[in-house]
């Protein structure tokens, strides 16, 4: 009898292929986290590789492919962290997939930055630091690659461990921080930090109570309706009819600046008129959607889906067009140093510079940005499609309002302040309901205190996370930047 008809042949042989199995999938296992940063330091590759052949070759050419490197991740960076603020909500709510969310996220976030990004951007981060008080041309590009690198590491430590925090307070954190450190405190604009540290308060607050007022608003005159569907087919073209409004301006405003300058007031001009002419399109289609719907809450989350699909492209449209500026204005300025030999406070992106920018934030979406899409979602409090609406509803309000009122905002802020604002107006709702109504029978205080935690709609630990975030993120960046900054300027 040969070796192959040996059953025992036939038993080693089934042992080996089995461990050569379980070493296929632990080798699979072990990898696979490897495979999103293996392909974002490949893309971070590219842009420098892409750097250095736009340039050829010249004196600085090294200089702009490292800083073309760090501009790439950064980008990547603000995709992970900043996006998942304009998708969050519509994940949580189920009117989206993941996938379906990243797709939208990733071919509006692109447009916005490629066809309405500005092509000028005030890369000393809106007057954070004065120019002028750079002794020379090489202390200037190492600043702006200090403030690069900085902001980028902080942004990836932030989505690191679940926080939404605000890229531009951290690129202004870490222009602060290098300009401090390259021209002393002199050279920083403090009445435009006061600003800024202001807008830490007014974004979530404002965001908050927008969206908590909207939906006091609808459960006012739709959900605790008697006949729930007559009333959204009122109140639902209404509210279709702001949201077209607010993002209309928002982008006329903001989103269309290559093309024509729009002052505020003929951006809330074009604003009413096209929400006047949503309002006439959407009615006869809110009728025909609401046609056999069942007299009940679930029944009004389908009227709710489109429109909030819609808004969530719609800020990533604005998001690519405004914040893509973050990842490129420190390059764009080391760019214009080392060719021009000079700095100024506006400098021309070169095209190639936004794209960069533009798919870096798509890449640091696709691949980091779920994380921060789940927590923002459904992590802080439970969203349903009316919710989240109110979510979006009000961060195209807020921007519209603060660019009004000349403030300086965060749209991280506004979006989560509106997610914190949706969930504590629940809280306060439902206890006001239940005190009202004495569901329990019994006074608040025999309630154990267990039962009072459980009954809490936002989560309390994601809560102190994110404002502690915010808090530190501009001192963090800055102190950051600012040690960065010395060490270049030693070794250089």
């Amino acid at each position: 009898m040969s070796n192959s008809d040996d059953p025992k042949h036939w038993n080693t042989l089934d042992r080996d292929l089995g461990r050569f199995s379980h070493i296929e999938q632990a080798t699979a296992y072990i990898s696979r986290p490897m495979v999103a940063p293996g392909i974002a330091l490949a893309f971070i590759a590219l842009a420098a590789l892409g750097a250095a052949l736009f340039l050829g070759q010249s004196s600085n050419t090294i200089i702009v492919v490292v800083a073309a490197a760090f501009g790439a991740y950064m980008a990547i960076n603000i995709g992970a962290n900043d996006v998942a603020n304009n998708m969050g909500p519509a994940v949580g709510a189920n009117a989206l997939t993941m996938g379906g969310a990243i797709a939208i996220a990733a071919i509006f976030e692109s447009a916005g930055a490629l066809l309405a990004g500005g092509d000028v951007v005030s890369t000393i981060s809106k007057g954070i630091i004065d120019p002028a008080g750079f002794a020379e041309t090489r202390v200037f590009i190492w600043a702006m690659m200090a403030a690069l690198i900085s902001s980028a590491l902080w942004v990836n430590l932030a989505t690191w461990v679940g926080a939404p925090v605000s890229t531009t307070h951290s690129v202004v954190g870490g222009v602060m921080g290098a300009g401090i450190a390259a021209a002393g405190f002199a050279a920083v604009n403090w009445p435009t930090m006061g600003k800024i540290a202001a807008s830490w308060v007014i974004s979530p607050v404002l965001g908050g109570a927008i969206a908590a007022a909207f939906l006091a608003l609808i459960k006012w005159r739709i959900i605790y309706r008697e006949d729930k569907i007559a009333a959204a087919r009122r109140w639902v073209p209404f509210l279709i009819a702001i949201m077209v409004a607010a993002f209309s301006a928002y982008l006329a405003l903001k989103g269309l600046k290559r093309i024509i300058k729009i002052d505020i007031q003929t951006a809330l001009l074009i604003g009413l008129g096209l929400g006047f002419v949503s309002y006439l399109i959407s009615r006869p289609i809110i009728r025909r959607q609401s046609e056999g719907l069942e007299n009940r809450n679930k029944s009004l989350k389908v009227l709710f889906g489109i429109p909030l699909v819609i808004s969530a492209a719609l800020l990533s449209f604005a998001h690519g067009a405004n914040d893509v500026a973050n990842a490129v204005g420190p390059l764009a300025a080391i760019v214009h140093a080392t060719e021009f030999g000079d700095f100024a406070s506006k400098v021309s992106i070169p095209t190639w510079v936004m794209v960069i920018g533009a798919f870096g934030i798509s890449f640091g979406l696709v691949l980091f940005g779920p994380k921060l899409i789940r927590m923002v979602g459904s992590q802080i409090t439970k969203l349903n499609p009316m919710r989240a609406y109110c979510v979006a509803l009000s961060a195209a309000i807020t921007v519209i309002v603060a660019s009004w009122l000349g403030l300086p905002v965060s749209s991280t802020h506004i979006a989560v302040g509106g997610v914190f604002g949706v969930g504590f107006f629940r809280e306060w709702y439902h206890g006001r309901r239940a005190h009202k109504f004495a569901l329990a029978k019994r006074d608040d205080s025999d309630i154990p205190v267990a039962e009072k935690r459980r009954r809490k709609l936002v989560r309390r630990t994601h809560f102190m996370t994110i404002i502690a975030a915010w808090v530190i993120t501009v001192p963090a960046a800055a102190i950051l930047s600012s040690v960065i900054f010395l060490i270049l300027n030693a070794v250089a």
